[in-house]
């Protein structure tokens, strides 16, 4: 089994890329807000945080209803985290906080009836006590709402913006045909409609993104900013056998990966990891920042040195040979 120790280490601060038309700009690697207050505490979560800066990156994302899933939580407790480290650390201007609206849970992901004018006016003000901000760098939309008409989703969106609650907003969880309806009905109200795509995306689930999103995004210059990177956690390389899905609480998922083409792609990252000095996660992260249409990969860190992991993938440039094999690695089958 590999090492895992950190190899390669960012070795300047990260060049900025742009969130579609917004004006906002992040670092390559956008940090995950889902394990704050949950299996980051607050101490924990505040060293991630100012490490995360002080390593030149700058966006956030978080959403109202992380943790809720966990027992005994009720949503909100990663922006409560969020808010008392702005405050402490005096670093808002430092920072593109991006968070999400409209998720119903226990609805299978759904944002249905999560999108109204009014739904959407309650939840932002929320957002901003516990984020203790007056305003949201990136609001984003947490799924599509089809009982909701987009007309007043979109509306409801621009008015914060019109407001100065909201700089920019963007949609996750989002059909292509359902992107492009949406985008096609602000430019017909004269709103100025999602910037960013939060989509899906990593080396075993390309075909949730590509090529159909990707178009939409390329054609219309939106930010992607990506969920689920690394796999939850499986392009990490930690998780090897059944015994090591116990190693964490958010190992559950992990096991849709263990097959032969899962295996597969944790081989290729291996061997280029060893060629070029640098960690799976590394590896893993660095391809997507090299994909067309990828703006920014979300990861989440539980520590400094796991951060400090993550972060490195920003310096680390794949050559011809590497992207070869991962990308034919990505496109096998089962």
């Amino acid at each position: 089994m590999p090492s895992r120790a950190v190899i390669h280490r960012p070795s300047h601060k990260p060049t900025r890329r742009p969130l579609g038309r917004s004006g906002l700009a992040t670092a390559p690697l956008v940090l995950g807000g889902n394990v704050f207050g949950w299996t980051c505490d607050e101490r924990a979560s505040f060293s991630v945080l100012d490490a995360f800066v002080d390593g030149g990156f700058n966006t956030i994302d978080t959403a109202d209803v992380y943790s809720r899933w966990a027992p005994g939580h009720a949503g909100g407790e990663s922006e409560t985290v969020i808010g008392k480290w702005l405050k402490a650390s005096g670093r808002r201007d430092q920072v593109v906080v991006a968070t999400k609206c409209g998720f119903l849970f226990g609805e299978g992901g759904t944002a249905k009836g999560g999108l109204t004018a009014a739904k959407i006016r309650l939840a932002i003000e929320d957002s901003l006590r516990r984020l203790q901000t007056d305003v949201i760098d990136l609001y984003q939309a947490h799924g599509d709402d089809g009982d909701t008409p987009l007309e007043e989703t979109l509306a409801a969106f621009a008015a914060l913006q019109a407001e100065g609650k909201v700089r920019a907003f963007g949609a996750s969880q989002i059909t292509p045909e359902r992107l492009t309806e949406s985008l096609a009905v602000s430019t017909r109200l004269g709103l100025p409609g999602y910037q960013t795509l939060q989509p899906w995306f990593n080396l075993l689930e390309r075909p949730r993104f590509e090529p159909a999103l990707r178009d939409v995004c390329v054609a219309h210059k939106l930010g992607v900013i990506n969920y689920f990177g690394l796999a939850r956690g499986f392009l990490t390389g930690k998780y090897r056998s059944q015994a090591d899905l116990a190693k964490s609480v958010r190992g559950g998922g992990v096991g849709d990966y263990m097959n032969g083409r899962g295996f597969a792609a944790l081989a290729v990252l291996d061997e280029v990891g060893a060629r070029l000095g640098a960690t799976p996660a590394q590896v893993a992260l660095a391809w997507q920042m090299a994909q067309p249409g990828i703006t920014a990969p979300i990861a989440s860190a539980t520590s400094v040195a796991q951060l400090q992991e993550l972060m490195g993938a920003a310096s680390l440039v794949l050559d011809a040979q590497a992207m070869a094999a991962l990308d034919l690695v990505s496109r096998a089958t089962a």
